[in-house]
C-alpha cells in the first residue's frame, strides 16, 4: 500500500471504470479469469474506420504508435508547433492519466478533438471518452474550441468512389464535455482510492447490475457470478435484462425461488422441467397442424451474409446484411432421396448478382421453402428482389412460399428441458438428437457459428490459394450442416407423429 502512486489511466481504463469500477481491479489482479466478448473482427472494424476517418478534414499528419508513451508525447508536442493543421493519434498526459486523440484541428486560436466511432449512434460510454479527452487537454492548458464525436451515416449509399463526407456523421459535444469535468475530477479521484485501497489481497466487493452488460458485455460476468446457484435467473431464455436483474436484486435468483413468482408461462416452464425434470411436452395437434402446411417439393434453404462498416460496392449501405453463400437441401417427393445444392460467393467481389441468379436455378416457383428463423431469410430475399428487377418475380415468389420450421419450437408444440427454455436451432439440435456426432457443430473443423463464417469469409481475401481453399470447405460445410440440421428435424417432427397416431 506504501508504494501505491497512483492509477496509470487510459481513456479506455477510465471508460472501463465509469462502466464498473471492479473491471479495473480485475484487470490488475485476475486478468486470467477473461473470457473474451469481443470478436477480433469486430475489433479490426474499428482499425479500419479510424484509419479512413484520419482523413476526414484533408491531408493530416500521424503519430505512430509506440510502446513508450514518451516518444508519442514528444512527436505531438513538435508536430504541435506545426500550425495550422491536422494531427491524428496526439498523445497526451495530465498527472497519470493518458489519451491519444483520433483526429486533432490544431489552429491559430485553438484546437478541436474529434473521436472516432464505428458505430451508427452516439452512446453515454462514448460521450465520456471524449470528455475525459477534453478534461486532459484543457488541464494542460489548451484553448478547446469543440469537441466531437464522428460516428457511422448508417443510411449513406455507396455509389462509385467512397465519399467519407457522407460515410461519417459528427455530433458536436462540446457543451456535454464542458460540463463533465467537475464529474471526471472525482471520478478519477474515486478511482485512484478505490485501487488504493483494494490490492491483491483484498478484492473488492461489486453488485451485479446492469451496467455488467450495459454498455459493452463484461470479460468477467463468468468470474463475478460463479457462487450463484446453478441454474439461476440469468439462465432464464428471453427475459429482458432489466427484469432478471430485479428479480436478482430481490433475492429471487434460484430456480426453486423462481418457480412461484408472477411470471410469462414460458419462463415458468423452463423452470418446471428443469426443477422436476419433467417429460417431453407433445402437443401433437399443433404439430400436425404445422406439418401439413408443409408440401412436396420441400426445400430447406440457409443463408450466410456479412456486413461492412465501410461498403465496397455500390448499393450497399453501411452494416448492410451482404448473402455471400446459401445451402439449399430438398426432397421432391415423399420418401425421396435428399438432395443438395449450395452456392459460396468469390472473395472480394460483390457476392449478390450471382448469388441471387443461382438462387432462381435452384429453387422453382410455387414450392414449399422452409427456413429456421425465417425473417431473415425472407428479408435477404426481398433486398435482393428490389435490387434485381428482372429477378423479382420469381425471387418473390420464392419469399411467399416460405414457411418458418421454427414454429413448433418457438410455440412450445415441442418441449424438453434439454432446450433450456431456448427454440434457437442450436439448442433444437442437440435436444433432439443428443449423440449424433454427424449434427454436432463442435466437430465441425473450421466454421462452428454464423459469427464466424460472416469472419471467415471476410478473411479470406488476405489468405493464400490453399488456405482460403481450407477456410472455403469450413464454410461449406458449415452451411451445409444449417440445412441437413432442418431435414433431420422435419424428419424428427414426422416421426413424433407417427409415434402418437
Amino acid at each position: 500500500m506504501e508504494n501505491f502512486h497512483g492509477v496509470h489511466l487510459s481513456k479506455s481504463k477510465y471508460c472501463k471504470a465509469v462502466q464498473c469500477l471492479k473491471i479495473l481491479w480485475l484487470d490488475k489482479y485476475k486478468t486470467k479469469e477473461k473470457v473474451k466478448t469481443t470478436r477480433e473482427s469486430v475489433l479490426e472494424n474499428g482499425r479500419k474506420v479510424g484509419k479512413i476517418a484520419k482523413s476526414l478534414f484533408g491531408k493530416y499528419e500521424d503519430v505512430p504508435y509506440d510502446e513508450n508513451l514518451n516518444v508519442m508525447i514528444r512527436r505531438t508536442n513538435s508536430l504541435l508547433k506545426n500550425k495550422p493543421n491536422i494531427i491524428t493519434e496526439a498523445c497526451f498526459n495530465y498527472d497519470n492519466n493518458f489519451c491519444s486523440v483520433d483526429i486533432l484541428k490544431n489552429d491559430n486560436d485553438g484546437i478541436e478533438i474529434y473521436e472516432v466511432k464505428s458505430s451508427t449512434q452516439v452512446n453515454d460510454m462514448y460521450l465520456e471518452d471524449a470528455s475525459y479527452q477534453y478534461y486532459i487537454l484543457s488541464n494542460l492548458g489548451f484553448n478547446i474550441k469543440k469537441v466531437s464525436i464522428v460516428y457511422i451515416n448508417n443510411e449513406y449509399i455507396r455509389q462509385g468512389n467512397l465519399d467519407i463526407n457522407r460515410l461519417f456523421n459528427i455530433q458536436d459535444i462540446t457543451e456535454i464535455a464542458k460540463a463533465k469535468q467537475e464529474e471526471i475530477r472525482n471520478k478519477i479521484a474515486q478511482i485512484n482510492e478505490y485501487m488504493r485501497k483494494n490490492d491483491e489481497e483484498n478484492e473488492p466487493e461489486s453488485k451485479l447490475g446492469l451496467h455488467c452488460e450495459n454498455p459493452y458485455e463484461c470479460e468477467y460476468w463468468q468470474y463475478c457470478t460463479r457462487n450463484l446457484p446453478k441454474p439461476n435467473v440469468f439462465n432464464i431464455a428471453g427475459m429482458y435484462k432489466t427484469t432478471k436483474f430485479k428479480k436478482y436484486n430481490k433475492g429471487v435468483i434460484s430456480f426453486e425461488d423462481l418457480q412461484y413468482e408472477d411470471m410469462n408461462k414460458k419462463y415458468l416452464e423452463q423452470i418446471d422441467f428443469e426443477i422436476h425434470n419433467r417429460e417431453d411436452k407433445i402437443d401433437i395437434d399443433n404439430i400436425k397442424a404445422f406439418m401439413n402446411t408443409l408440401s412436396f417439393p420441400i426445400y430447406f434453404l440457409d443463408f450466410e451474409t456479412f456486413q461492412q462498416s465501410i461498403p465496397e460496392f455500390d448499393g450497399v449501405s453501411p452494416y448492410m446484411q451482404i448473402p455471400f453463400q446459401y445451402s439449399l437441401h430438398y426432397i421432391e417427393k415423399e420418401n425421396g432421396e435428399i438432395k443438395h445444392k449450395e452456392f459460396l460467393a468469390e472473395a472480394g467481389v460483390d457476392p449478390r448478382r450471382k448469388l441471387a441468379e443461382r438462387l432462381v436455378q435452384n429453387i422453382p416457383q410455387n414450392v414449399c421453402v422452409t427456413a429456421y428463423n425465417m425473417g431473415f431469410e425472407k428479408g435477404v430475399i426481398k433486398k435482393l428482389a428490389q435490387l434485381y428487377p428482372d429477378l423479382a418475380e420469381h425471387l418473390l415468389n420464392i419469399r411467399e412460399n416460405i414457411k418458418d420450421l421454427m414454429i413448433p419450437f418457438s410455440k412450445r408444440y415441442y418441449y424438453t428441458k434439454a432446450l433450456h427454455g431456448s427454440y434457437s436451432i442450436k439448442y433444437v439440435l442437440p435436444a433432439l438428437f443428443p449423440d449424433d456426432p454427424e449434427l454436432n457443430y463442435h466437430n465441425l473443423p473450421v466454421v462452428h457459428n454464423g459469427m464466424e463464417a460472416s469472419d471467415t469469409f471476410l478473411s479470406l481475401s488476405g489468405k493464400t490459394k490453399e488456405e482460403q481453399e481450407i477456410l472455403r470447405k469450413g464454410l461449406l460445410e458449415y452451411c451445409k450442416l444449417d440445412t441437413y440440421a432442418m431435414v433431420r428435424i422435419w424428419q424428427k417432427l414426422k416421426e413424433i407423429i407417427e409415434e402418437n397416431a
